[in-house]
């Protein structure tokens, strides 16, 4: 039995993480359901993206995930499923599973047309449940990737933003607010040249937020500071307090890394 991933933008007020889970379990009993998050803003597609970016590597190989942040459910999008070398991804031809696969070595995609391999009757409003729960739960115990259905060769992208630079500038942008109101952004550490990670100031629009340090509380009690956060990203964050706030950022706002 393998693990099975949840990230949906369902939250935690209403039944349809459990219902979901339900299914899986009454498929595969032994299967082990693991929730990545049910916060990702109502129908966010990129902060579903980043957030199954974040945390799907630190699975077992052969982890089935699953995403359901799917606003065009019930319309003529497609329902697919992905086998890369290492992984099982499941959910909505949006964008949202993109950004995880594009760090992995995809084997095949294939659209979900195996009505066998679904919940009857299939709501045309929860396909969460019906299709991608039951079909996560049929992989799980070995079902053939290629019998669920034809193959798909071009899926919808979410392009990743790219850091770029001008000069000694390097310019990005905020692509997701965890909860304790990092600001985190497309600059990873790589993107910066070696030896200069901490000679460095981080501006929001054209105001000087702050520099470089290695963990948060390097600063005092209410200062910002800029980290390199555990999803290995640049983050804005404030000591004991919500970056976002404080600077009222927001996803898409511009960051620029200049020399010190």
């Amino acid at each position: 039995m393998r693990f099975i991933t949840l990230t949906t933008d369902f939250g935690s007020k209403d039944w349809f993480v459990g219902t979901m889970k339900g299914v899986i379990l009454g498929i595969a009993p032994r299967a082990t359901v693991v929730d990545i998050t049910h916060e990702v803003p109502p129908g966010d597609i990129r902060a579903g993206a980043f957030a199954l970016l974040a945390a799907f590597r630190y699975f077992p190989t052969r982890t089935v995930h699953v995403v359901v942040v799917d606003p065009g459910v019930g319309s003529a999008r497609q329902a697919i499923a992905v086998q890369t070398v290492n992984y099982f991804f499941v959910g909505p031809d949006n964008g949202v599973l993109s950004w995880a696969l594009a760090r992995e070595n995809v084997k095949s995609i294939r659209r979900l047309e195996n009505e066998k391999c679904f919940r009857h009757p299939v709501s045309r409003t929860f396909h969460g449940r019906d299709v991608f729960a039951p079909v996560a739960a049929h992989l799980s115990k070995g079902f053939t990737f290629a019998k669920l259905g034809r193959e798909l060769k071009n899926p919808v992208p979410l392009p990743w933003p790219r850091p770029r630079k001008t000069g000694d500038a390097l310019h990005g942008e905020i692509v997701y607010i965890d909860h304790f109101g990092n600001a985190i952004t497309n600059i990873d550490i790589r993107s910066l040249k070696s030896g200069k990670t901490r000679a460095v100031r981080v501006f929001a629009g054209r105001k000087v937020v702050c520099g470089l340090a290695d963990f948060y509380q390097a600063v005092p009690p209410g200062k910002p500071v800029a980290v390199f956060g555990s999803s290995g990203f640049l983050e804005i964050a404030v000591n004991g307090a919500s970056a976002a706030q404080h600077f009222k950022l927001r996803v898409g706002d511009g960051v620029t890394v200049r020399p010190h």
